[in-house]
């Protein structure tokens, strides 16, 4: 993306471990560099509360739409990106961008952004439908079990669209996580909603854990179209790339709506809602915001660190859920689900450690750099 690097160094950095390839692209041409290692650090906190706070409270609130009496799956889809009009405040008050660097590479054409804006809001559409079809037919704390399973998906595609470097800890993370989802899949008594049969049972386990592929894929194209594409290191670059992905995912959305029907039965559903009208667009209302503050959330730790670790945290809202889905709705905590949970926090932790130990050899290579070039100044 730079200039100045050498073959040598881009070929190293295809095949280095994540932190080592997101601090090397900070380090190349990021104004992110200019930032102090705890100035960093405190960006990615913020975008991992973002994640962790948006969804926990945004899936609790699309179980609560359910529970109450909604049932319309597109609309249940349609709130997942409609609130991306709030993201323009953001997008306004930024400052732009004078950075020679970040300017330095030509903006791609609009008609590639473009297409990868209309590919990715696609996608996006349709593993949101798949998502709202797995908590219509799921508990709340199941959901989230299963989800966790989208961090073993996101291993494999990082390791063949990102290069991502396999260890024996994030493999072992990937077959805990993997054993985890299977144990929710064959319990008999997981917990879902009431009056829900075997067959919806099942039909909403396989949704989730398509959508929870799916997602893995979407988040290393993204990662991708920001490395070979946009090739800009701003904030603006993440809240662009949400708001327009958001749009057309709203449009394709918004005609499933309308194309399935179920628009006919909204009325009816708002009026029937267990809580009254109010806390019916209340719901639907807040569920929209608060899907907006988890995108935000990963799509600004795509950017900051890379689609992986966006993934790997939005595993620990995950692991969130369950609990406050048993405080809330007092959903089932069973042995087996118990056990799930320990299996998806086991895979986080080791995941985890890979990154603390990429981190410190990466540290120490760069004390090892600076002393070098200290050295030959001298």
């Amino acid at each position: 993306m730079g200039g100045g690097a050498d073959p040598q160094h881009i070929d190293n950095y295809n095949e280095e471990p994540i932190l080592n390839k997101v601090e090397n692209t900070v380090a190349l041409h990021s104004p992110l560099f200019k930032l102090k290692r705890w100035q960093w650090w405190l960006l990615v906190a913020i975008n991992i509360f973002f994640l962790v706070a948006g969804q926990s409270a945004a899936v609790l609130l699309g179980r609560f739409y359910y529970d109450q009496g909604g049932n319309s799956k597109w609309m249940a889809t349609v709130v997942q990106t409609a609130g991306f009009p709030i993201l323009f405040i953001p997008l306004f008050l930024l400052p732009s961008d004078n950075d020679p660097l970040a300017s330095s590479s030509s903006s791609p054409p609009v008609r590639t952004l473009a297409l990868i804006y209309m590919v990715l809001g696609v996608i996006i559409a349709g593993d949101n439908y798949l998502y709202s079809l797995g908590l219509l037919y799921l508990s709340a704390s199941t959901y989230s079990l299963i989800c966790a399973s989208q961090l073993a998906f996101n291993a494999i595609f990082s390791y063949f669209i990102n290069s991502q470097k396999f260890t024996a800890l994030i493999l072992n993370s990937v077959v805990v996580l993997s054993f985890s989802s299977a144990l929710i899949a064959v319990n008999d008594d997981s917990g879902g909603p009431s009056g829900v049969s075997k067959w919806k049972y099942f039909l909403g386990f396989i949704a989730t854990l398509g959508a929870s592929s799916i997602y893995s894929l979407l988040l290393s194209l993204m990662q991708l179209s920001f490395q070979k594409v946009l090739k800009k290191e701003t904030f603006s670059v993440v809240l662009e790339m949400q708001i327009f992905t958001s749009i057309v995912a709203t449009c394709v959305s918004v005609a499933g709506l309308f194309g399935s029907g179920e628009w006919k039965t909204l009325h009816g559903e708002m009026q029937s809602f267990g809580k009254g009208s109010v806390p019916y667009v209340l719901t639907l209302v807040w569920t929209a915001v608060t899907w907006q503050v988890c995108s935000v959330g990963v799509v600004g730790l795509i950017f900051v660190v890379s689609s992986l670790f966006s993934n790997v945290i939005s595993t620990v809202a995950l692991a969130v859920s369950p609990i406050a889905a048993v405080i809330v709705f007092h959903d089932k905590m069973n042995g087996v689900k118990i056990i799930a949970m320990l299996l998806a926090v086991w895979g986080f932790a080791s995941f985890t450690y890979q990154n603390y130990i990429d981190d410190s050899k990466l540290r120490k290579a760069k004390s090892n750099v600076t002393e070098t070039r200290n050295n030959s100044v001298c």
